[in-house]
């Protein structure tokens, strides 16, 4: 019998572990030992690492037994055994919901309360703190919390103070209660002053009904003048903005009360002034500020003395310009206070952190003016005449790295909503690599970085779908005229000098190795910014330089680089070069394959053989092609079987790559389509329509048969073509874990499949369906230069004849479109999916389910006439680079259960299956995983004896609704036992036939 087995998983009954790994009741035996262990140092050890345990294996039952275990010890042990639980509760927050009888743990940890020890009490109520997110309504625990409050030892108040302050965040009942007792604390004249500083705190959780929050307002209010010291007006104010950004009702009377205090001479106040005006700009509570608060906030900033109030004075207009409505209102009334201000903060040049906070200001203004059309040429003018000095000044100092990202960002900012801005912003950052001076080497890759970002917006804007500046084609607004739309050009190409300069001294550097960080992103550069170019002797020249100074890592990822922007004439000299020198096989074969793919696409962009290329690289323009269509479509097959090829053989259990091994299939097969359209255009000279035709088509109604046999093969190409978009849609659904780029070139490449197979339906069929829809243009250089070969592919379209469907003919005229469709195809220079390369977030789903087989080879024995009951239980795993956020998240998982019959049980002649019945059954469950445990239950029906092939399958649901075809899928076989009760059929007899006259 074959187990449940897997394509992500071993078997059904994997252990969620690695081989190396541990089991989990093992890991947990061990704990249990440490636990009992005579030493106090062992015991507190064992229990410090639980969090990692809950972390590994996040299963309800052993965590369920887990802190059973430990209530027992908090309970039993001493303060430092208490402590480290403690520890546990609070680092095992995401987990707590998973302790299946959270009562228990509650009374056994509870009985600590009647301890003697007010330190052992003081420990608890932290504990139950920690704990509230599961216990909020607890009644026992609110009472031994307000009980806590009244003792006499400082450390158990301090406690029940942490809990308070925990569970009035979670419970509006324990919120509402508590006010009062609060209050009085505060107000009585026998708590310390120390004491009431921690309970001020616990007032901004009093938000959970309106009169309460009124309530705890005008406490706070009374408490101000009361209360004049520094400490006591800071814990207040700080109270009182977190209550009312959380109300948004008081959030005007609290401006007022801040506005009050930016006149306080105590410069803590007046910083928690501004960070308490920085909190209220948020997005959710700015819609409720007064016109005239802004007004006087605006004249305040007079009253910030020293530099770290300007800055967070500035954040809050940075903070409020985010906001639409509040940056409309600044740009029309309070424009000239904003430039002066900020003029005077970016006119101090020995203070980098306020002219970067005031340059900030200014590129939220210039930017949302610019995309409402308002006047903000002042606005643009005092940027200009700064931003220069600013990038200097923090080039060429190492402490000043966070202020120079902050400038290049602001500067990109405008030049994504002003293009005359951008240009003038690329010419200046790029003279910065033209100097002589040598720059710090993080702030050197930071302005490279910068140049790319800035490249990458103007290569969007070159292979936009539009005619002129801001209207989209077959736009009614635009002017009909003469004169063709002047193509757009990228202005990093007029700094390509500067930039190949700085490559060339870089690569020819003695201490090369301390900027291959540079070398890398200004490679990046030079191919993003001629991606669809031909790339001149010289750019070929400075990249043959680099094979012989920079090491193979560096080399691989300039060649990646190369082969995501299209370049694979630099990408397979470097591939094929590295490849040699390489000494791990797996490594070998994988270079292998992408100089195998970057020479099949070498033929299919110039019509020149690699080996060719490489002895007569032509110096500025590309060759005109040698080989014929055809021929560049064989060889292209051939190399790309070639390269399927040497990617199994580096492939591996631990690395399936399973993507490149897909996309090479469907690659592959796609030439191998365009190979057979240009096999019906070569034969409809040789083939014509036998004299048949006309009664042919005329006997089968379909016009089109005339045409005899270049019409069926064209329908047969449609299939293909429509065969080769399922594929890439199959392939964009299991690709949960790629990246944006990598799906949005597997959406253009499905629409090109599916755009083709209409142009070839629009010739072959009289009645053709409607053209598909082009759900998305690109949001990256790489994929909308993509998605503009099938836009012209669109406008080829128009050159087909207008034909009545009753009259349609299918002539040389259609065929040399199809085939200067194909010459589009093939000379668009392919920009393979990051996600051939990297794999920046993994999720996988690790399943057990229950029944599990004795063996591997026994089936599951199911009695005759009950159901099989399938629970399965799964860790969700989600891992991602830190430098990355994770580009879709886990949402709920789908499980499908699908139940076959293989074997059919031994029947009698006249019993037959009864109509209406069916032997599958499929049945579907969404669950929603518990932080990243997921459960759910089958009840499976099984009708009658026999053998069973029950297979599970999971999808993923991200946070859109999307269902993502990449979890698991396993299988097993069940066993139905017959029912010994029942009549078994007769045996026929095997010497002779009944009927049969004996002869003796």
């Amino acid at each position: 019998m074959s187990h449940f087995s897997s394509t992500r998983v071993s078997s059904f009954n994997e252990c969620f572990l690695n081989e190396n790994e541990q089991d989990p009741n093992s890991v947990l035996l061990e704990l249990d030992k440490g636990l009992r262990s005579a030493k106090q140092g062992i015991q507190c050890e064992s229990i410090v690492r639980f969090p990692r345990l809950f972390e590994k294996y996040p299963f309800p039952i052993l965590i369920n037994s887990s802190f059973i275990k430990l209530a027992e010890f908090f309970v039993s042990g001493s303060n430092l055994l208490r402590f480290w639980v403690l520890r546990v509760c609070q680092q095992s927050e995401n987990h707590l919901d998973k302790i299946l009888n959270i009562d228990n743990f509650v009374r056994r940890i509870f009985m600590v309360m009647h301890s003697n020890d007010p330190v052992a009490r003081a420990l608890l109520l932290r504990t139950l703190g920690a704990v509230s997110r599961v216990i909020p309504e607890k009644q026992q625990v609110h009472h031994a919390i307000r009980r806590a409050l009244d003792s006499h030892d400082t450390v158990e108040v301090e406690a029940a103070i942490y809990a308070s302050s925990c569970f009035a965040a979670q419970s509006s009942s324990f919120a509402i209660s508590m006010c009062a007792k609060i209050s009085d604390m505060i107000e009585s004249l026998q708590v310390p002053v120390p004491m009431k500083l921690l309970l001020i705190p616990v007032l901004r959780h009093m938000h959970h009904d309106a009169n309460t929050a009124a309530l705890v307002n005008k406490l706070c209010m009374d408490l101000l003048p009361k209360y004049p010291a520094q400490s006591f007006v800071v814990a207040i104010i700080d109270t009182l903005t977190q209550l009312s950004a959380r109300t948004l009702v008081g959030v005007p009377g609290q401006l007022e009360v801040l506005l009050d205090f930016m006149q306080d001479l105590r410069t803590p106040v007046r910083i928690q002034v501004l960070r308490s005006f920085n909190e209220l700009a948020g997005k959710k509570s700015v819609h409720a500020w007064p016109k005239p608060a802004l007004a006087a906030l605006i004249g305040k900033f007079d009253a910030c003395i020293s530099s770290h109030e300007q800055f967070l004075f500035l954040s809050i207009l940075a903070k409020l310009s985010e906001c639409p409505l509040t940056c409309q209102q600044l740009l029309r009334e309070h424009r000239v206070q904003l430039l002066r201000l900020c003029i005077q903060s970016m006119s101090k040049l020995d203070d980098y952190t306020t002219a970067t906070q005031a340059m900030a200001v200014l590129s939220v203004l210039a930017a949302f003016g610019t995309q409402q059309e308002s006047q903000v040429d002042d606005i643009l003018h005092t940027v200009s005449l700064h931003i220069e000095g600013l990038l200097l000044c923090t080039a060429r100092r190492a402490d000043c790295l966070r202020h120079l990202r902050r400038v290049l960002a602001y500067g990109i900012r405008i030049s994504q909503a002003n293009a005359e801005f951008g240009a003038t912003f690329i010419e200046i950052v790029s003279n910065t690599l033209g100097d002589n001076v040598v720059y710090p080497q993080a702030n050197a890759e930071l302005i490279c970085e910068a140049l790319v970002r800035l490249c990458e917006h103007f290569q969007l804007r070159k292979y936009a779908f539009t005619t002129s500046e801001g209207l989209e084609e077959g736009d009614d607004n635009a002017m009909d005229t003469d004169e063709q739309p002047q193509a757009k050009v990228n202005p990093m190409l007029a700094r390509m000098p500067i930039i190949l300069h700085k490559l060339n001294k870089l690569i020819d550097a003695a201490d090369a190795e301390k900027h291959l960080r540079t070398i890398e992103i200004l490679s990046v550069l030079v191919f993003q910014t001629t991606m669809g170019c031909y790339l001149p002797l010289k750019v070929v020249q400075c990249f043959e330089k680099c094979l012989d100074k920079l090491n193979c890592w560096t080399l691989y990822k300039i060649a990646r680089s190369a082969s995501r922007y299209g370049h694979h004439y630099v990408a397979a000299h470097i591939y094929t070069s590295i490849s040699e020198i390489v000494i791990n096989d797996q490594m070998h074969y994988f270079l292998v394959t992408l100089s195998q793919i970057s020479q099949a696409e070498c033929i299919l962009n110039y019509g020149l053989d690699y080996a060719h290329m490489r002895d007569n690289y032509a110096p500025t323009a590309a060759p005109e092609p040698l080989i014929p269509l055809m021929k560049r479509l064989e060889a292209a097959c051939n190399l790309y079987q070639m390269a399927r090829v040497s990617l199994r053989a580096c492939s591996s259990i631990q690395y399936a790559i399973s993507f490149p091994q897909e996309y090479l299939k469907i690659r592959a097969q796609f030439l191998q389509t365009l190979h057979l359209a240009v096999t019906v255009k070569n034969a409809q000279v040789i083939v014509p329509p036998p004299a048949i035709a006309g009664s042919l088509a005329q006997n089968s109604r379909d016009y089109l048969q005339k045409f005899g046999h270049v019409t069926n093969q064209l329908r047969k190409l449609v299939k293909s073509l429509k065969a080769c978009e399922e594929t890439h849609a199959r392939l964009y659904k299991s690709s949960f874990d790629a990246d944006n780029v990598t799906l949005e070139f597997l959406e253009v490449a499905e629409f090109q499949c599916a755009l083709f197979a209409h142009i070839i339906e629009s010739i072959c069929y009289a009645t053709p369906p409607e053209p598909p829809v082009f759900l998305t243009t690109g949001e990256h250089p790489e994929t909308r230069f993509f998605a503009a070969s099938c836009r012209r592919m669109e406008l080829m379209h128009k050159n087909l004849p207008e034909e009545l469907p009753s009259a349609k003919t299918i002539s040389n005229r259609h065929l040399d479109v199809i085939v200067a469709q194909i010459e589009i195809i093939t000379k668009t220079p392919l920009c393979l999916p990051r996600y051939f390369f990297q794999i920046l977030q993994s999720t996988q789903i690790k399943l057990s389910v229950s029944p599990q087989p004795r063996s591997a080879t026994e089936p599951v024995n199911v009695q005759s006439g009950s159901n099989l009951v399938i629970k399965v239980e799964g860790v969700l795993q989600q891992a991602g680079s830190k430098q990355v956020k994770h580009f879709r998240r886990v949402e709920s998982v789908q499980l499908s259960l699908t139940s076959q019959l293989v074997t059919p049980p031994p029947r009698s002649g006249n019993e037959l299956q009864k109509p209406g019945t069916s032997d599958t059954v499929t049945l579907n469950q969404i669950v929603k995983p518990q932080r990243d445990f997921l459960s759910g239950s089958f009840l499976l029906p099984i009708s009658s004896g026999g053998h069973f092939q029950v297979t599970l399958e999971t999808f993923v649901v991200d946070e859109h609704g999307t269902i993502w075809c990449t979890g698991p899928k396993s299988s097993m076989m069940v066993r139905v036992l017959e029912d010994p009760s029942k009549p078994t059929a007769p045996t026929p007899s095997t010497s002779q036939a009944v009927g049969q006259a004996r002869r003796f």
